[in-house]
C-alpha cells in the first residue's frame, strides 16, 4: 500500500512524520514576509515583525553551568540557552494546567523556532569556593556523604534580558501559546535564579545585541563578544527522549544539539573574585 502523504502546519509531511524541507522552508519564507509587512495581531501582539520579543528583569543571581561542568567546577554561562528556555514553557505549559499531550506537542512546536537572547548591558561574574557533602567513589552505609570543596559562580545582572522568537516557525495558534505561557516563566537556569516578566512586543529585525549562531552566513560581530556553547533541542527532540522523569536516554544531535553562539558581551575587567562583562565599548 503507498504510504499516505498529508500537508501540515510546517508543509507536507509523510507517514512517518518527516517533513520536505523545500517547502517548510518555502512556507517558512512566505511566512516571514506576511509577518514582517503585516501590523495584523498574532496571538494578540500586533504586528509588524517576525520576531515576538519577550522581555524580563532577572531579580536575583543568575547561574546556568555549561553542560560540560563538572559536579565540582561550576563554570556558569551569562544568559539562559534555548534549551533551557525551551523547557521554561513546556514546564510552564504543565503549571498552567495543558494536558499531557497538548506539553509534548508545544515541545515539538518548538523545536524548529529560532531563539535569540539580548543579554543585560552589564554582568559581574562571582568565582566563589565552598564546602559542599557528596556521595564518595565508594559509598558505604556509615559514610554515605563525605566532605569536598566545589567552584561555583553566579551573576549579579544589571538591566533586562529580552528573549525573541522566531515566529515564521509556528502556527498563530502556537504564537498564541508562547504569548500566554511567557508570563507564567518565573525562573530559568538553576532554581532560584528568578525572573520578572515585563511584557512581550514584536520587532521585524534585531540588532547585534542579541545572540547569533556562529555558523550563521552573514552574523554581524557586535562592539564586545566572546563565544559559548548554547544547547538546544535537536531535530528528533520529544518530550519522552527529554523529560527526567522518563528512561528513554536522550542522544546528542538527535534530541539535543549544540551552537556556538556569539554572545554580545565581552570582558572589560577582573579583580580578586570577580569578571565583570559589558556590552557596549
Amino acid at each position: 500500500m503507498p504510504s499516505e502523504r498529508r500537508t501540515g502546519p510546517r508543509g507536507t509531511r509523510g507517514a512517518a512524520g518527516a517533513h520536505d524541507p523545500v517547502a517548510a522552508a518555502a512556507e517558512r519564507e512566505a511566512r516571514a514576509q506576511r509577518l514582517t509587512t503585516s501590523a495584523a495581531p498574532v496571538g494578540g501582539v500586533a504586528g509588524p515583525g517576525r520576531w515576538l520579543v519577550a522581555t524580563y528583569r532577572p531579580t536575583t543571581l543568575f547561574s546556568l553551568k555549561l553542560s560540560a561542568a563538572t559536579s565540582a567546577v561550576g563554570k556558569t554561562l551569562l544568559v539562559p540557552t534555548m534549551y533551557a528556555i525551551k523547557m521554561a514553557l513546556v514546564d510552564a505549559a504543565f503549571r498552567a494546567g495543558y494536558p499531557d499531550a497538548a506539553c509534548a506537542a508545544l515541545l515539538r512546536a518548538l523545536v524548529e523556532v529560532d531563539v535569540r537572547i539580548a543579554p543585560t548591558p552589564r554582568a559581574v561574574v562571582t568565582h566563589t569556593y565552598c564546602k559542599i557533602r557528596q556521595e564518595p567513589k565508594t559509598p558505604s552505609p556509615t559514610q554515605p556523604y563525605i566532605s569536598s570543596v566545589a567552584y561555583r559562580e553566579v551573576v549579579h545582572l544589571d538591566g533586562d534580558w529580552r528573549w525573541a522568537f522566531d515566529l515564521a516557525a509556528v502556527s498563530d495558534e502556537v504564537a498564541a501559546q508562547l504569548v500566554q505561557l511567557l508570563a507564567h516563566v518565573s525562573y530559568i537556569g538553576r532554581r532560584g535564579s528568578f525572573v520578572q516578566f515585563l511584557g512581550v512586543r514584536r520587532e521585524v529585525a534585531l540588532s547585534t545585541e542579541y545572540t547569533q549562531p556562529q555558523a550563521q552566513n552573514g552574523f554581524t560581530l557586535p562592539p564586545r563578544w566572546h563565544v559559548a556553547p548554547l544547547d538546544d533541542f535537536g531535530p528528533e527532540a520529544t518530550l519522552d527522549a527529554l523529560s527526567s522523569y522518563s528512561a528513554t536516554t536522550p542522544r546528542r544531535d538527535r534530541h539535543r544539539r549544540f551552537v556556538q553562539t556569539i554572545v554580545p558581551l565581552g570582558l572589560v575587567n577582573v579583580g580578586p573574585g570577580f569578571s565583570e562583562y559589558a556590552r557596549d565599548t
